[in-house]
């Protein structure tokens, strides 16, 4: 598993510096660009214990409603006030996600590097008249923010499509290895809520287009085009991210049976299909798509037909990982207990 996420960081690697020094055809490059990242983020998700916090059906029912109260809000922001203004608030703030961000991405290879103390012993901060608020890291982490601060000073500095693009995919990766549904059910619910959330505001309203062209923050990826016209294709990190965690999911769900990744490979093939298909209809009409439209049934598709075919909808809907996290710290806990006994013995 890790040999193939190792040649999907490399291939995405590649992929990304390649429009520099050839000339790449863009509808290729956003399709596989995508693809591998999503493929990184839902190996990097698999971890020997399932997340601690997972995100409830409650919550997924008020995303769209969140999402469209921010977007209206940007859109409003880049109305009223000068969008140089805007773009450097907004700049700031992308700087400081931007190193975190980009600083954890890094984080598993320079691990590799360095003593292995320097990854496990923890430094606390705490503010002198504020006891409850600290701040725990460690010689790694300080290590892997050297770059991530030099890194984020190019892009705040040039705003380089490529210095974007990087910080896109950090934002990305991080997004699908941290972020957890906890069940099938929740990622059903935010999947289809903000299917109709992205093609309301992308076909009914000017609202996303305007805003995703005034936006200048790494929340898209840029892939330079031969038209001078339109210098770049974009895809919204929204894109990734949102159907990535679902696809993470999938993968999490084979682990945990101990099977052949089956469910992953059902995901993640209908979320290609999904964006190959956007980018035809882009093109076809030469207008901007709602990627979710294509993607949410195609990920879902190919999901329930591959689940309804080997017939286990029902171990599929009651997969919950915070179930599964509350079970596996209680093993954990009789298990540490059971050794506290074993040594009080030996003595």
């Amino acid at each position: 598993m890790r040999r193939n996420e190792r040649l999907a960081n490399f291939a995405l690697l590649g992929l990304t510096l390649a429009p520099l020094v050839v000339k790449v055809n863009s509808n290729v490059n956003v399709i596989l660009t995508a693809c591998l990242t999503v493929y990184v983020g839902c190996y990097r998700s698999v971890k020997p214990t399932p997340p601690s916090e997972t995100m409830s059906s409650e919550h997924a029912m008020r995303f769209p409603l969140v999402g469209s109260a921010m977007l209206l809000s940007l859109f409003l922001l880049f109305k009223y006030f000068s969008k140089d203004l805007v773009n450097a608030v907004l700049t700031s703030y992308f700087f400081i996600l931007g190193i975190v961000a980009f600083s954890a991405t890094l984080l598993p290879s320079i691990k590799h590097f360095l003593p292995k103390h320097w990854n496990d012993n923890l430094i606390v901060l705490r503010a002198p008249y504020f006891h409850s608020a600290s701040l725990e890291f460690t010689r790694s982490q300080v290590v892997a923010s050297i770059p991530g601060t030099l890194f984020c000073v190019w892009y705040a500095l040039k705003k380089h499509w490529l210095a974007n693009n990087i910080l896109g995919i950090a934002f990305c990766i991080q997004g699908i290895e941290m972020l957890s549904l906890g069940s099938f059910k929740t990622g059903a619910i935010l999947l289809v809520g903000l299917f109709f959330y992205d093609i309301f505001w992308v076909f009914f309203t000017p609202v996303m287009v305007s805003v995703a062209k005034s936006f200048d923050a790494p929340i898209k990826l840029l892939f330079p085009t031969s038209d001078a016209e339109r210098p770049f294709s974009m895809l919204g990190l929204g894109d990734i991210v949102i159907p990535g965690i679902f696809v993470a999911l999938a993968l999490r769900f084979d682990v945990s049976r101990g099977k052949q990744i089956h469910y992953f490979n059902s995901a993640f093939f209908g979320y290609t299909v999904g964006l190959i298909l956007t980018i035809i209809i882009m093109n076809w009409f030469q207008a901007a798509q709602p990627a979710l439209l294509y993607i949410v049934p195609g990920v879902i598709g190919f999901l329930a037909a591959h689940c309804l075919w080997n017939g286990e909808v029902k171990q599929l809907l009651e997969f919950d990982e915070s179930k599964s996290s509350t079970e596996q710290s209680s093993d954990t806990l009789e298990q540490e207990e059971d050794d506290t006994k074993t040594d009080r013995k030996k003595d």
